[in-house]
């Protein structure tokens, strides 16, 4: 008997390294660029200990070449470091690249069936549907309450700033309230007040714990195990505060004689779906409408919120740039005879949105794109990948490629300037992705950080606090996978008048 326990346990060892050896040569036999892989965790030493853009964008530079291999644990998976292969993968080739690679569990219908997660065909029904939620027509419809809400920001500072203000923690209120106002209908005053019931719930989505990390981690980079070890993408007090906002939304809406309308914001859009869905027998679940509702708004409350606090950051270590913006916004509230602008004057404020675009240069929120090849795909006449290979577009390298952009740590609106944005490089400079999983909240996105920052700025001068770091010094969020601050930083509000 032990003599059989003994031969298994040295067969099964055997098979173990033999695999482990199979794996460890994968890329080196395909010729393709690589480090060598921990036998563990493979190119994924860096979970918990450094963000994943921070990550992506050292191999860019270390690897200088179109493609990178790398291991997921023990799953072979390619970086893209080319512009050229980034159109095919994203753009030409997209519909053999439909999914993303990040999925959620069997055990988690919110974190599984969202837009973010959703596999074809569920994803294509779903984004073609929510698309003309997100028209420039009706975005302008919501301008009234985003410019109210980045008033309000300019009366927190005035009563706050002699305390420090935690910058990205200030504007998180102010999105957690632009999404839950104008998306969900649901009242919010944490930009006056930093409370509210739906930013509580947005304070719990960005709670760390060692087992939400594993969580996320394996979300993105092992969505086999999510199901073993029933991982959840939201906490459940978030997805309870979602059930119950959408259940009382469905009886006062559903009782409302203009239901039959077009939508007003998107959870109208979200119960008209899944009212046609109904009367077609397609039966979404109402857990199918509440994942939309709950991606967006935690898609959407972060990033925004983490790039005002970048971007006005930078600006208070650049007072040259600033004093450009405030210029420049000072001569149209002239010409306009306000400070209320719509939403089309603010899209046509080029230097405003050069501004913005080089902070999306310098801080894209989701660094990378990650897709799966769903059948073999020949990336060149050198390479082909399996089905079902990972493949991440590694956006933020190319973002700080000198090639590209030169002295690519410098913030430099002008490059984004109409002269010399023509010259961008294409697929270069990607901070909302392309093709047909192009953010879809991104005229929403930009159109709230335009109102905040004409508010912020034609108010106040910022300027940089002694014991705070320069900016290329900031710690990026280790444990995390976006892009975010890993630390508190703050400015100094001095009012303009």
């Amino acid at each position: 008997m032990l003599y059989i326990i003994t031969v298994c346990i040295a067969a099964a060892v055997l098979w173990l390294y033999l695999r482990w050896v199979a794996v460890r040569n994968y890329w080196a036999k395909r010729g393709v660029p690589h480090l060598p892989p921990n036998p563990i965790l493979g190119s994924l030493t860096f979970l918990q200990q450094q963000n994943a853009g921070v990550w992506m964008r050292r191999m860019y530079e270390r690897f200088k070449t179109p493609y990178i291999g790398i291991w997921l644990f023990w799953r072979p998976a390619l970086i893209i470091n080319s512009p050229e292969l980034a159109r095919l993968v994203l753009v030409k080739d997209s519909a053999n690249f439909r999914d993303r690679f990040v999925s959620g569990g069997d055990a988690d219908p919110i974190g599984k069936l969202n837009l973010f997660t959703v596999k074809d065909p569920a994803w294509t029904n779903i984004r073609r549907r929510l698309t003309s939620t997100f028209t420039a027509a009706k975005l302008r419809i919501l301008q009234n309450v985003i410019r109210s809400k980045s008033k309000e920001l300019v009366q927190r500072i005035k009563r706050e700033q002699k305390s420090g203000i935690h910058l990205k923690s200030l504007y998180a209120d102010y999105t957690t309230d632009v999404i839950g106002i104008s998306a969900f209908g649901v009242a919010c005053d944490a930009t006056l007040t930093g409370k509210s019931h739906l930013r509580s719930v947005t304070e719990e989505f960005m709670k760390y714990s060692i087992l939400r990390g594993v969580g996320w981690c394996s979300m993105f980079f092992f969505p086999e195990v999510v199901d073993l070890f029933r991982f959840k993408l939201f906490p459940k007090s978030s997805t309870d505060y979602f059930k119950k906002v959408y259940r009382a939304a469905v009886a006062q809406r559903e009782a409302n004689t203009d239901a039959a309308g077009e939508p007003r914001d998107l959870l109208d859009a979200l119960l008209k779906i899944k009212k046609e869905s109904d009367e077609r027998n397609e039966s979404y679940s109402d857990d199918f409408i509440v994942a939309q509702a709950a991606i967006i708004l935690s898609g959407g409350y972060d990033t925004s919120g983490s790039l005002l606090a970048f971007i006005t950051y930078e600006l208070a270590y650049h007072p040259e740039l600033q004093e450009k913006l405030y210029e420049y916004l000072l001569e149209a509230k002239e010409v306009n005879g306000s400070d209320d602008f719509t939403s089309e004057q603010l899209a046509d404020m080029t230097y405003l949105n050069s501004v913005i675009k080089e902070g999306l240069r310098k801080y894209s929120p989701m660094s990378w794109l990650d897709r799966v090849s769903a059948e073999d795909y020949k990336v060149d006449d050198k390479l082909t990948i399996k089905a079902g290979t990972p493949v991440y577009v590694n956006g933020i390298g190319m973002h700080y490629d000198p090639d590209y952009f030169p002295d690519p740590d410098k913030f430099d609106p002008d490059r984004f300037s109409p002269e010399n944005e023509k010259d961008i490089k294409p697929y270069t400079y990607m901070p909302f992705g392309e093709g047909p999983r192009i953010c879809i909240g991104q005229r929403f996105g930009l159109m709230t950080m335009r109102f905040a920052m004409v508010s912020i700025f034609l108010n106040y001068r910022v300027i940089p606090l002694p014991e705070m770091p320069k900016p290329v010094d900031i710690t990026i969020d280790e444990r995390g996978i976006f892009y975010s601050p890993g630390q508190v930083i703050s400015v100094e509000f001095v009012p303009r008048v």
